[in-house]
């Protein structure tokens, strides 16, 4: 009788263990605890616990015509996520989502997102979906461990972008803070109507490795694309607008440590056109960045047209405005057919590190059309001679509105180590 009781009582400890661990779900509604805040792990193991799985389960069960709130709490991530099925869903997140460490899960079963080899950790997408933060949900890449086993290289495959708004629309993003991603913070990719809002991101590294490619953000084919009020410390390009991308505004943006605001890359598939066309960068801040507003294309096929830079203030700059038609290898610059035309630079001010302030080469192949400047005040930051603005191969120039002071060679470097 007693033995009996003991395994009754034994039952429902269980049960209830379990219970506490499952999704709480109420009509459409789903709430998901952290295993960690239920009392079912001890403290010892909660880092090595995977919340995944029910993750999974609340989207499975609320992903469509319900909502998904996650508690405060720390929440374990071990395995990828694929959540890109949902249908008029609202997820609230007052927690932190942690991704694990284990680099070599990571590598082997990241999802693949297409984009030049690259990969993604969580691949999230549907139709009318909002994600609020509500500036308490952070997202721990656990990057520094990916900075140190990376040495500085660049693009390695597996290495997962934290998320990726794929394949989705009608997506309001907002009020959620990154700290140490894996990789890019976010991609937006084959998707239309994102509105991303509110987003605090930051990547440093407290090593002798640096933070490479850990960009703010990319968008690729995708539309009506809407970014603002983001502040991103990062290792690499802060926005960065790929190709065929169209009607993409981004404002009220604060960068650090980045490449600042830039189309491209764009190109590298001969045999696919990358077009980009209206986009707007506006009311932007950079500091000890590499660029600010510049336009970067490997020799291929495509366009890009009706691209404004607008109220751009920064602080020790590399060299701020640039134009390559073959970033990253200087060859057959000249031979390139991607038009560039109608871009604007409106109000670009700020300092340089060197005497620097422009350095734009295009295609003799396909001279760059329609390039406008007004209220372009850059000085260099140490003080000293005027700045120079090298200019090759822009139709009509002497019109432009910038009086360049020399021509500018096929392969001028995007990063500059000293006065030209």
């Amino acid at each position: 009788m007693l033995f009996s009781s003991f395994l009754h009582l034994l039952a429902l400890l269980l049960f209830s263990e379990l219970a506490l661990a499952a999704v709480n779900k109420t009509g459409s509604t789903c709430i998901v605890t952290p295993l960690s805040a239920t009392g079912s792990i001890s403290t010892v193991d909660a880092q090595t616990q995977d919340d995944t799985p029910q993750i999974l389960d609340a989207f499975k069960q609320c992903g469509k015509d319900g909502s998904i709130e996650f508690a405060d709490g720390t929440f374990y991530i071990g395995q990828v996520m694929d959540t890109t099925s949902l249908q008029n869903c609202d997820i609230s997140i007052y927690g932190k989502f942690v991704w694990s460490t284990d680099i070599k899960y990571w590598l082997g079963h990241s999802i693949s997102v297409t984009y030049a080899g690259r990969s993604t950790a969580w691949l999230f997408g549907g139709t009318n979906i909002t994600m609020r933060g509500y500036g308490k949900a952070l997202f721990d890449g656990n990057g520094q461990l990916w900075y140190d086993q990376n040495r500085n290289q660049g693009n390695q495959n597996g290495r997962p972008i934290s998320l990726t708004v794929w394949h989705a629309q009608n997506v309001l993003i907002d009020g959620i803070t990154w700290r140490q991603s894996q990789f890019w913070h976010t991609f937006v990719a084959h998707s239309q109507n994102v509105t991303m809002t509110n987003l605090d991101m930051n990547a440093t590294s407290n090593s002798q490795y640096s933070t490479v490619n850990t960009d703010g953000t990319d968008t690729w084919n995708s539309r009506d694309v809407f970014m603002s009020n983001w502040t991103v410390t990062c290792g690499d390009d802060c926005m960065s607008v790929k190709g065929n991308s169209t009607n993409i505004h981004i404002s009220n943006i604060v960068c650090h440590e980045s490449g600042g605001m830039v189309v491209g890359s764009i190109g590298s598939n001969s045999g696919q056109p990358d077009n980009v066309e209206n986009v707007l960068f506006e009311n932007v801040s950079l500091t000890h960045s590499s660029n600010a507003a510049w336009i970067k294309t490997y020799p291929g096929t495509g366009y890009v047209r009706n691209v404004t830079f607008r109220n751009i203030h920064f602080t020790d700059v590399n060299q701020p405005i640039y134009i390559t038609p073959c970033i990253y290898s200087a060859s057959s610059c000249d031979n390139s057919r991607l038009q560039i035309s109608n871009v604007r630079w409106e109000n670009i001010t700020g300092t340089s590190r060197y005497n620097v302030g422009a350095g734009m080469h295009c295609s003799s192949a396909a001279p760059c059309q329609n390039l406008t400047f007004s209220g372009i005040d850059i000085t260099q930051k140490n003080g000293g001679s005027a700045v120079e603005y090298l200019c090759s191969n822009i139709a009509n120039q002497k019109a432009s509105g910038l009086a360049c002071t020399g021509s500018c060679p096929a392969n001028w470097p995007q990063q500059l180590s000293g006065n030209h």
